[in-house]
């Protein structure tokens, strides 16, 4: 299976069917590994913020096998797989350029990457494919610029990305290829900015690893690795599943959008809460393990034992949220748990929310008839990644 190819009826990811949330019960993972599904809100947030669940013990002895074929999430230097102390020395190196704060200074030149793409896609010939002319180039021209990388291939980057979290679409042998060009290119570019530093993200990450005592250069090569990856990846997934659901099943939402950003940034939340990422085929949730027992939702989950926390049925929990399509004019009564909680809540987050929010209120204003060329039915999907998106979406207004 290549990441564009179809070999299965898909619907689209708004429609996949969820399990219903319920008390922690055994499971097990793709590759075999038994594991404890977690998927009640409480119960998901408990986890996360419970330092008795971590990820570093999955590298430790007698590693659980999680995937397949390895990816970036499986490097044990990653931010990801770091834990207390270790974790929180890295994050620091990175953390205030994520800030609420940081990410409002950006909201002027984000606003103008999105105005300068949906002027270039508004000359295309209709019907247009808004995932080639718009979803997809937005997130990457933004952490291309934030991360002073507007020289790269974007091909090269969409090339390392699509293997950093391949979920079967590559050989191991391949993704270790490209990981390997991944790194290289990674520390190559750490080089330049130490000896050269401009006003960059990977410029302050290299200032701040090197002021830090017990950051070292390969820790700093993955946080590269993953921003770029992170950056884009997820965010162009949302995006995409987002125009999907709002060209079909929530078109009576789509000229709200266009009121202000406050609307957008609104439904933003609704359809990061309501439409997944992925179907959790590869993995069903963010994993975890515990190392001592602990007791949740009733349930003791013995240590030792894998955990997976199920952030995408949490996040329809009918004990928290209304059930059913989501009111995306209506504010969030809790907050989702779509980018994670606790230590490890993704650093990203407030810049993929922008990034949406812009996107759809500037998409909506400038093109209030846009109308799909596609039904779900028809859709091209992005598959054998760790996430699922569509591969192209023609439209036309």
């Amino acid at each position: 299976m290549t990441p564009h190819s179809t070999s299965r009826h898909l619907v689209p990811m708004h429609r996949v069917s969820l399990p219903e949330s319920g008390p922690p019960r055994r499971g097990t993972l793709a590759t075999g590994t038994p594991v404890w599904l977690i998927s009640r809100h409480a119960d998901v947030r408990q986890v996360l913020m419970d330092p008795r669940f971590n990820r570093s013990s999955l590298y430790g002895d007698d590693p659980p096998r999680l995937l397949a074929v390895p990816n970036l999430l499986d490097n044990p230097d990653g931010l990801l797989n770091q834990d207390g102390p270790a974790h929180q020395r890295l994050r620091r190196t990175v953390q205030r350029a994520f800030t609420p704060r940081a990410i409002a200074r950006w909201r002027p030149w984000v606003a103008g990457v999105v105005e300068t793409l949906l002027d270039r896609f508004s000359e295309q010939p209709r019907p247009a494919d808004i995932v080639e002319g718009f979803t997809r180039p937005l997130p990457v021209s933004v952490i291309c610029r934030l991360m002073g990388l507007d020289h790269v291939d974007g091909e090269s980057i969409r090339h390392w990305s699509d293997h950093a979290l391949s979920g079967g679409a590559h050989t191991a042998e391949e993704v270790g290829r490209a990981m390997r060009e991944f790194g290289e290119f990674a520390a190559q570019l750490i080089a330049e900015r130490r000896a050269a530093p401009g006003d960059d993200l990977v410029s302050e990450l290299v200032a701040a690893g090197d002021a830090s005592t017990g950051v070292e250069d390969p820790q700093l090569v993955s946080l590269v690795c993953g921003l770029v990856v992170a950056g884009h990846e997820t965010t162009m997934t949302a995006l995409g599943n987002a125009v999907v659901y709002l060209l079909t099943d929530g078109h009576a939402a789509w000229q709200g959008l266009a009121k202000d950003e406050a609307a957008a940034a609104t439904a933003a939340e609704q359809l990061l809460r309501t439409v997944p990422l992925s179907e959790g085929r590869i993995l069903p949730g963010l994993i975890r393990r515990a190392v001592e027992d602990a007791e949740i939702g009733g349930v003791t989950i013995p240590a030792g034992s894998v955990v997976a926390v199920q952030t995408n049925v949490a996040n329809r929990d009918p004990h928290v949220y209304p059930p059913g399509p989501p009111d995306l004019s209506a504010p969030l009564p809790t907050p989702s748990v779509v980018f994670g909680a606790g230590p490890h809540h993704c650093l990203g987050a407030w810049l993929a929310r922008l990034e949406l929010e812009l996107a759809l209120h500037h998409l909506a204003a400038r093109f209030p008839l846009l109308s799909a060329g596609f039904t779900p039915d028809t859709i091209s999907w992005r598959e054998g990644q760790m996430t699922r998106s569509p591969l192209r979406l023609p439209v036309t207004w």
